[in-house]
């Protein structure tokens, strides 16, 4: 299982750690998520696929389900929209994140199963593993890594695997 401990924001992986940035929120139970508190949700989180930015990374090398991200791709998280914390495609008529974006975070998106079986209203949108920022600036609710550390660990990525967002027992 990959493991990541958001006390100190590090994230462990086959028998590595890397630096990693969460939510500008903190960590949070998954039940006390909620829509835009930037706040990453604690819990194990089953990896579903990913996306790829074609304009700025070659084919992947990974086992995981993937496909190419596309200009009008984006997530929904309007709490009133039937499609909640699922893809869209823009425009949309509700509110809806865009997945292409200037900066590089989403040249490599790890889609995690975050309130997703079903979504509930409210409980949080797109939740995702992706790339940090060069100022590790804190995310707003996601785990984000520099792009060689998630180069290194995209091949050995499967559908299924565990991402677990702990906060380890403090020493009695």
């Amino acid at each position: 299982m990959i493991r990541l401990d958001v006390s100190t924001a590090t994230l462990h992986a086959f028998g590595n750690s890397y630096r990693a940035a969460i939510g500008r929120g903190g960590a949070v139970p998954a039940s006390a998520k909620r829509e835009g508190d930037g706040a990453t949700p604690i819990g194990t989180w089953r990896l579903q696929g990913a996306l790829f930015r074609p304009d700025r990374i070659s084919a992947p090398e990974t086992s995981l389900p993937w496909r190419w991200l596309r200009p009008a791709d984006g997530w929904s998280d309007d709490i009133h929209d039937p499609g909640y914390n699922r893809p869209i495609t823009h425009p949309h008529a509700f509110s809806a994140e865009r997945l292409w974006r200037e900066d590089n975070a989403y040249d490599i998106i790890l889609l995690l199963d975050h309130n997703s079986h079903p979504p509930v209203p409210g409980a949080g949108s797109a939740i995702f593993w992706h790339l940090a920022q060069p100022d590790w600036r804190p995310t707003e609710g996601c785990i984000a890594i520099d792009r060689e550390a998630m180069l290194e660990i995209l091949p050995r990525l499967e559908a299924g695997q565990q991402l677990a967002v702990e906060t380890p027992p403090r020493p009695a």
